[in-house]
């Protein structure tokens, strides 16, 4: 990840200077100013942001909002980085990677939405007892290095006294999104998998969710939004118009049923049954997935760091007063 940090900075510089960082655009057609949204993966595991879409909140802050799906934090910053998106939603591991590379111009996290991890390791069979000692010398489809979801599933291992590279072997061949087909047609013995795959391979009977990496990994700043330096000092008003947004999608989910809440969300997953998505953000629900407030505390920076650290994706300590801002965050919950 490290190294693809340094590539995109250097294609970067020139995709920055085609393309602009300043202020935002004209307004649209209907008064509203355009914006992009890359996100890191769609996924019901963000539906706090798909409510303030589907409830008009982004319109109601005068926000034209484009969401394009980037599939990988790495994709997302290069997106941020070259100018395509204006906004970045992704694990904030990212901008600390850019950060380390020295980076004049770099990612500043200004809003968290989720506090836990949200993936779940899937079995082949139902183990009501699952126990991670159960993991030795088993063969685990996992994610990619320095990626967001394989720290944090190293970082559970090594909680109950498991090495990640000894005492079982995890693959990291498999591209995102693409690891539940795989466990499907191979011979893992476990997956780790967000939603709605964990949910789509039990109810084929392909799989089973026998824990949660959120549960075990405790409370984790997993995503946030993030913009460029310049542009946040270029457009802290229309930064505090999305923060706002973002906001009150996190108000609803909290104030609402998972039934309410899928109901809401549904066209953005057309292909997905509302009752399945009811049992996808009833299951975010119960573990406390989303957070009150957007607010991302030094605390869980530097609990991140720690995680990095263990990962061995810190060079250094960086710190949490320049790569994060509050400011939008505590006048968007007053």
């Amino acid at each position: 990840m490290k190294k693809l940090i340094s590539l995109i900075l250097a294609g970067g510089i020139t995709a920055s200077a085609l393309t602009g960082c300043g202020k935002a655009s004209a307004t649209s057609d209907f008064g509203l100013t355009p914006l992009t949204l890359s996100e890191v993966a769609h996924s019901i595991f963000y539906a706090p942001q798909y409510t303030a879409i589907e409830l008009g909140y982004f319109k109601d802050e005068g926000i034209d909002l484009t969401l394009v799906n980037g599939a990988g934090a790495d994709k997302v910053m290069t997106a941020l980085i070259s100018g395509d998106a204006q906004i970045g939603f992704m694990g904030s591991e990212a901008s600390i990677y850019v950060y380390q590379e020295g980076s004049q111009d770099y990612a500043v996290n200004f809003a968290q939405l989720t506090q836990r991890a949200g993936n779940f390791l899937v079995g082949r069979q139902p183990e009501d007892n699952f126990q991670w000692e159960s993991l030795k010398g088993k063969n685990v489809l996992g994610g990619r290095t320095g990626g967001m979801p394989q720290m944090v599933f190293e970082y559970v291992l090594k909680k109950h006294g498991l090495d990640p590279r000894t005492d079982l072997t995890i693959d990291q061949s498999i591209s995102f999104g693409l690891t539940a087909a795989a466990f499907s047609s191979n011979d893992s013995d476990y997956t780790v998998e967000f939603e709605p795959f964990a949910t789509s391979l039990e109810s084929e009977g392909a799989g089973y969710v026998v824990a949660s990496l959120g549960t075990e990994s405790g409370y984790v700043p997993y995503t946030a939004y993030c913009v460029k330096k310049s542009y946040l000092e270029q457009n802290p008003e229309l930064i505090q118009k999305f923060t706002n947004a973002i906001q009150k999608g996190l108000d609803y989910v909290n104030a609402h049923s998972a039934e309410e809440i899928a109901k809401t969300i549904a066209p953005q997953f057309k292909e997905t049954p509302v009752d399945k998505i009811t049992t996808i953000v009833q299951r975010y629900k119960e573990q406390e997935t989303w957070k009150s407030n957007t607010i991302f505390t030094k605390e869980s920076f530097e609990l991140l760091e720690n995680i990095l650290e263990e990962a061995g994706e810190l060079k250094e300590r960086v710190p949490y007063e320049s790569l994060v801002t509050t400011q939008f965050s505590e006048t968007a919950a007053n």
